[in-house]
């Protein structure tokens, strides 16, 4: 079996030193559609959205987590770790999760941890829980974990995987948003380190089983934090405490999201869909936990 559960669990976390500067937050953030002013299209820029693309003014999404250090070693980094060896083409990004431990700087340099924390046997697939803690000199930083399905590697007789979920929200939401995706919007998130081809070659998604390239779901992920934090946590990245999500369909370039939040107790619930397929689930069991 190219997953070796034993061998993978045992290996010690693999360490890497990253760096990244404020053109990285920049072009992360313009990755994810800011600067536009989704609300009045064809007007000037929001002044608002300068915390995002000046430098004088910026601030940084949490989510900038996924990719800082160009996405080094991330997700298909934690794909060449010991015990893991797979078909690019038989991976889907099934979930994410950041955990913060404080606000991220503009300017950092940092050393990230990945390894294998979990290996679960849906029968069908088998999920890696990759696990990347990142600190810097003054201490932790954020944890991420991605859980990565291969396609065609369950079955294997192992721990099957936590399987609760949580209940869907209820009542009309407290804000609906909706966010257009450009169609050049994965050529230009893919230059903050996520290289796969699913998001730009037409022939290798179709190998994927994709009638077209796809939008990274890393890219929904950063579109729909910024929604939350812009509409309901007063534009503050440092109320953000973590983020969950679940990916639960695919986004194509030019398509339209609409992101639906109700708030909670130090919480915030989220669905996102695809506006233009009648809302079919994009991210689904997404919350982000906030001060």
């Amino acid at each position: 079996m190219p997953i070796d559960v034993s061998r993978a669990l045992a290996a010690e976390p693999r360490p890497a030193r990253i760096t990244w500067g404020h053109k990285d937050v920049q072009l992360y953030h313009l990755g994810l559609g800011a600067g536009a002013n989704p609300d009045l299209r064809g007007a000037a820029t929001d002044p608002d959205e300068l915390r995002y693309t000046l430098e004088s003014r910026l601030h940084v999404l949490p989510s900038f987590a996924t990719v800082a250090g160009a996405g080094s070693p991330g997700v298909i980094g934690g794909l060449s770790l010991p015990g893991i060896d797979v078909d690019l083409a038989s991976v889907l990004h099934g979930g994410q999760t950041i955990g913060l431990h404080r606000p991220i700087p503009v300017e950092g340099e940092a050393v990230a941890a990945t390894r294998i924390a979990a290996v679960y046997d849906k029968v069908k697939a088998a999920v890696l829980v990759v696990r990347t803690e990142v600190g810097d000199a003054e201490g932790p930083l954020w944890t991420n974990d991605a859980q990565i399905f291969v396609r065609g590697e369950g079955g294997f007789g192992g721990d099957r995987g936590p399987s609760a979920r949580p209940a869907p929200p209820t009542g009309e939401p407290d804000r609906t948003v909706e966010r257009a995706v450009r169609e050049d919007q994965a050529l230009l998130y893919r230059l903050s380190g996520d290289w796969n081809p699913l998001h730009a070659d037409p022939e290798f998604a179709k190998l994927a089983g994709f009638d077209r390239p796809i939008l990274h779901g890393l890219c929904t992920y950063g579109i729909t934090l910024k929604a939350v934090v812009d509409s309901l946590l007063d534009g503050d990245v440092g109320r953000v405490r973590s983020y969950t999500t679940r990916f639960a369909g695919v986004v194509y370039p030019g398509e339209t999201l609409r992101i639906r939040m109700w708030r909670g107790d130090g919480q915030v619930r989220v669905t996102v869909g695809a506006a233009d397929r009648d809302d079919a689930p994009v991210l689904a069991d997404t919350v982000v936990e906030h001060t």
